[in-house]
C-alpha cells in the first residue's frame, strides 16, 4: 500500500465532504422538525439519526410509525429501501477488503449515499490497495456529525419555523448529486445505464415501498452488463483497452468493476 498521510487523508476526506454536508443539512433539520410534530419523543428521533444514520430510511420510518403501522412492515419497509447500500459496498469491496475486519465494521457503519459518492470518486483515482481508510473514514465522520447536528437544530428549533419541509430545501440535495454524477457520464455505456434508471424510475414511481427504485437499478445494471458485454469479449479493443494496456486478465477485472459502477451511478441518479 503506497505511504500516505493518515490525519492529511482524513482531513481531505472531511473537506471533500462538505459539498454533500451542506446539501444534507437541510435534510437533517426537516426530520427533526417532523419528529416534533409526530408520536415520537424528541429523543427518540436524535437516537434515531445516532444509530440508523440513513436519511431515506429515518423519513419513512418515521411516516409508518405516525400511521401505526406493525413492526414488521417498518422493518421490511426500510429494509427494501437499504438494499442499494448492497451495490455501494460491492463497489467498494476492492478498496477495503484487505483491511481488517474492525475497519470494515465502521466504514461500513459510516456508508450512505454521500460518502459512498465521495469515497468511490478518492479511491477509483488508483488501484485497489493502494489507499488506505483515512479518506474514507474522514468523509463519514464529516457526514454523520453533520447529520447529528441537523437532526438537533430540527428537534429545538423546528418549532418556530411551522411546514419547514414545504419550502423545498431537499433539492439542495438532488442538485449536489446531479453536480457529482453529470461529469462522470463519460460513455455511451455510463449515458444509457444513467438514462435507463432514470426513465424506469419515473415510470415505477407509485409503487409501493419504494419498489420503483430497485426496478430502476436492476433496468440500469440490465443496460450496463449489456453494453459493458462487447469491451469485455474483445480481449482489450475500444475504450477500455486504452484504460488497461495490459489487456487480458486484468482487463477482464476492470470490465467487472465498471458492471459494477454501473448500477452505484443508476442509483445516485434517482
Amino acid at each position: 500500500m503506497k505511504s500516505r498521510n493518515p490525519l492529511n487523508e482524513f482531513l481531505n476526506g472531511a473537506r471533500d465532504m462538505i459539498p454533500m454536508v451542506v446539501g444534507g443539512a437541510p435534510f437533517g433539520v426537516i426530520f427533526g422538525t417532523l419528529v416534533t410534530t409526530g408520536p415520537l419523543h424528541p429523543w427518540h428521533g436524535q437516537l434515531m439519526s445516532l444509530a440508523v444514520f440513513a436519511g431515506s430510511a429515518q423519513f419513512i420510518a418515521l411516516g409508518l410509525i405516525a400511521s401505526h403501522a406493525g413492526f414488521a412492515v417498518v422493518w421490511a419497509t426500510t429494509f427494501i429501501v437499504n438494499l442499494r447500500h448492497v451495490l455501494y459496498s460491492a463497489t467498494l469491496a476492492p478498496y477495503v477488503a484487505r483491511l481488517p475486519i474492525r475497519w470494515r465494521l465502521v466504514l461500513g457503519g459510516l456508508l450512505t449515499d454521500e460518502v459512498f459518492a465521495v469515497a468511490y470518486m478518492h479511491y477509483r483515482r488508483a488501484a485497489p490497495g493502494q489507499i488506505g481508510p483515512h479518506y474514507f473514514l474522514g468523509s463519514g465522520l464529516a457526514m454523520y456529525l453533520s447529520w447529528q447536528a441537523a437532526t438537533l437544530a430540527g428537534l429545538l428549533f423546528g418549532a418556530a419555523f411551522p411546514r419547514l419541509q414545504t419550502l423545498g430545501l431537499d433539492f439542495a440535495m438532488a442538485a449536489t448529486f446531479i453536480a457529482i454524477v453529470v461529469p462522470q457520464l463519460v460513455s455511451i455505456r455510463y449515458i444509457a445505464s444513467a438514462a435507463t434508471a432514470g426513465v424506469v424510475a419515473l415510470a415505477c414511481a407509485a409503487l409501493p415501498y419504494k419498489l420503483g427504485l430497485l426496478a430502476a437499478v436492476a433496468a440500469g445494471v440490465a443496460v450496463g452488463v449489456v453494453l459493458s458485454r462487447p469491451w469485455a469479449a474483445s480481449g482489450g479493443k475500444g475504450e477500455d483497452a486504452a484504460r488497461e494496456p495490459n489487456g487480458g486478465r486484468e482487463h477482464a477485472a476492470s470490465a467487472k468493476r465498471d458492471v459494477s459502477s454501473q448500477a452505484n451511478r443508476a442509483v445516485e441518479t434517482l
